[in-house]
This record gives structure tokens, C-alpha cells and sequence, in this order.
């Protein structure tokens, strides 16, 4: 084979590639859903439930997070509210102390040893047959945690993952961006078919023998889910349970968070390679590989596309056409990082986001690789 005919085919595989894990993926789902269907079988449920609130350091937002929690519409005698301080050390815990009398428990790491190893200590201390994990910064509307139990009346549902709605800085509901309406419609569809595979961080039900074997050092919303698959059971998205935060105060932080996000993902992929046997666990297994493993791999396939593109601009006019396309689209990416303020170029952001998460999945690649692990956390400041 020459040089030119293997330069083709990478180039071709490559783009191949990145076109499944972001458009050929949902694609299959969306035919199997056609004659494949899991719905949730919901029914008037309540349960006793632990409602499990992680802080560290959140003196500026926990008193409003509590006065928001007391506002559930859940009967008080089945609602056990825990708050897991990760040893903070502003006044974080006063606040969450002065709630007692409203039977507002607080649960205290002695040392700062990060979000799931706080979140291990109030399961341990928690009673209710279903957990459910919410963030300081996270707001619930009334009926939250009445609704997310639903889900849980179907006995195949073993954790269930809220909707993500972002606040503006008026405190109005802002519209979703693409990517996260992308999101929210790959989980539907993954809850029609089979199963999700991940869960929003934020706002996450589960059922409490999920939740046994909790680990402290590995991030908590993928790896329930993943525990949910190893006892026989599905995870779920629910339209009708969403978590309200405002987005970032400061968005060059959003790329360290995205950073972050994925070095703890990935090590949780590192330790469930198990679960890519089809053998075992089937349709999940192809699932795990698609949506995660292929996701995590895109920036790798797009640096092949376009190395094996410029040799074979070398040659042919049509291959140079391509790159000119490529040049074009990282140019306005480049473009809009420069020009972010200026409304007339909105929709820059569409390239300027995509190349941004996946410049952040390479960064974590390579932090993983050189021994990050990222137990600990700070809030993000919104």
C-alpha cells in the first residue's frame, strides 16, 4: 500500500470516527428505539429517602441551599437531610449546625480527603432506602425529590439522573445551550433503549444497595451508575426532575472543571474495563464504549484527520480544499475565543466549544497518564 492510499485511509478512519462517537451513536440508538423500549414504570412511591448535601467551604451559599431543602414537598418523617462537610474551614458547618433544630444532620470529615470521601461518610450514617446526592450550588424545585422517587416504583431502575437547567445572573432559567440539549437527548434515548451511562453530578438518586460498596476515590455520579449495571440494574434520566445552577462566574474556570470532570471519569473507566464484555453485560458493554471510550478518543482521531490531511494536501486538490476547511473551522473557534463579547459573532461558539472540550479531554489524557487522580475539590465559584 503507498504512502498516499494509507494517509487516505486514516484520514477517512479518523473522521469516521469522530462522526460515530458524536452523531453515529445517538443514530443506532434512535433506530433500536423503534423496536426496542424500557419505559419507567412509575407509580405513587415514597419511600424513606437520605437526602445527601456535599460542601466544602460554602459559608456564602449553604444557608440559602438549606432554606431552599426545608421547602421540599416530602413528608418530614421519611426525609432524612445530611450535609457531608469535607472539613471545611469557614463557616460552613456553623450554618449547617444552626439548622439542627429543623432535623438538618451535619457530618464531618476530620480531614479534607475530597467530595466522594465525604459523601462515603453520610451514606454510612444515612437510613433511607433510596439516597439522593444533591451540590450546595444546586437549587430543587418543591417537588424534586417526590418526583425523582418516582422512578423508583419500576424495580429495574437502580439510580436516576436529573435534567440540567442553568440560571442566568438575573435568576431567570437561561436557554440551554447545544451541547447540553445534545446531552439531555442522548440520556432520553439511552433510558428508552437500555440504560444511561452517567448521571448528572449535581442532583442523582440511587437506591441504597447501589450505594453499599461506595468508593472514596472515585467520582461518585459515573461510578453509581456503573454499580447500578454490576447488580442487574439500569440507570435512568427523568425529564420531569431537573436541577437549577447558575453557570460559572468565571468562564476560563469552565475549562479546568471540564479538565477535572474527565481525569475522574477516566479513572473510573480504568477500573470497570470488566464492564466492556459483551458477554456479560451485552448492549451496556457497547454502550459504555461508545458514549465514554469513543467520546474520550475524538481529540486523538481529530490530530490524525488533520496530520494525514496536510500530507495529503501535498498531492491533491481536493485534499487541500478539505484542509482549507479544517484551517477554516479551527480559525473561528481560535476566533471566537478572541471575540467572545461581541454578539455578532454568536455563533462561533459552536466550533470555539467543541474544540475547547476536546483540547480539555486531551489535557486530562495526559494528566491521567502522568499520575493525576484529582480526589480533592473546591467549589466552583458561580
Amino acid at each position: 500500500m503507498s504512502l498516499f492510499s494509507s494517509m487516505e485511509t486514516l484520514f477517512w478512519a479518523s473522521i469516521a470516527f469522530v462522526c460515530y462517537a458524536y452523531a453515529g451513536y445517538p443514530l443506532l440508538l434512535l433506530l433500536m428505539g423503534l423496536v426496542r423500549s424500557r419505559p419507567v414504570r412509575k407509580e405513587v412511591f415514597q419511600p424513606t429517602v437520605s437526602l445527601i448535601i456535599t460542601a466544602y467551604n460554602e459559608e456564602r451559599r449553604m444557608h440559602d441551599k438549606l432554606q431552599n431543602t426545608l421547602q421540599l414537598e416530602y413528608p418530614r418523617e421519611l426525609l432524612d437531610v445530611i450535609v457531608a462537610s469535607d472539613c471545611s474551614t469557614d463557616a460552613t458547618d456553623e450554618i449547617v449546625r444552626s439548622f439542627e433544630s429543623s432535623a438538618v444532620r451535619l457530618v464531618r470529615s476530620d480531614m479534607k480527603e475530597g467530595k466522594e470521601a465525604a459523601q462515603k461518610l453520610a451514606v454510612e450514617s444515612s437510613a433511607g432506602e433510596i439516597l439522593v446526592f444533591s451540590d450546595t450550588a444546586t437549587i430543587l424545585e418543591p417537588q424534586a425529590i417526590a418526583t425523582i422517587v418516582q422512578n423508583f416504583s419500576d424495580a429495574t431502575v437502580g439510580c436516576v439522573s436529573s435534567v440540567d437547567r442553568f440560571i442566568d445572573v438575573d435568576g431567570l432559567v437561561s436557554g440551554e445551550g447545544a451541547y447540553v440539549r445534545y446531552e439531555m437527548w442522548l440520556r432520553q434515548l439511552e433510558t428508552r433503549v437500555n440504560t444511561l451511562v452517567g448521571l448528572s453530578g449535581s442532583f442523582f438518586a440511587a437506591r441504597r444497595r447501589v450505594c453499599l460498596n461506595w468508593a472514596p476515590d472515585l467520582q461518585s455520579d459515573f461510578n453509581t451508575l456503573l454499580n447500578s449495571v454490576r447488580v442487574g440494574l439500569r440507570g435512568v434520566a427523568d425529564p420531569d426532575s431537573m436541577g437549577y445552577y447558575r453557570n460559572l462566574a468565571d468562564q476560563r474556570k469552565e475549562y479546568e472543571r471540564k479538565v477535572r470532570t474527565v481525569v475522574r471519569g477516566i479513572s473510573v473507566f480504568m477500573r470497570s474495563l470488566s464492564l466492556l464484555n459483551p458477554v456479560r453485560y451485552h448492549l451496556f458493554a457497547w454502550q459504555l464504549f461508545s458514549h465514554k471510550l469513543c467520546r474520550w478518543l475524538v481529540p486523538f482521531a481529530m490530530i490524525v484527520a488533520l496530520i494525514t490531511n496536510g500530507v495529503l494536501a501535498a498531492s491533491s486538490t481536493f485534499y487541500r480544499a478539505i484542509l482549507l476547511v479544517q484551517a477554516a473551522f479551527y480559525t473561528l473557534a481560535l476566533l471566537y475565543i478572541v471575540t467572545q463579547r461581541l454578539p455578532s459573532v454568536g455563533m462561533l461558539h459552536i466550533p470555539s466549544f467543541f474544540v475547547m472540550v476536546n483540547v480539555s479531554i486531551l489535557d486530562a489524557w495526559f494528566r491521567y497518564f502522568r499520575g493525576d487522580r484529582i480526589f480533592h475539590w473546591d467549589p466552583s465559584k458561580r
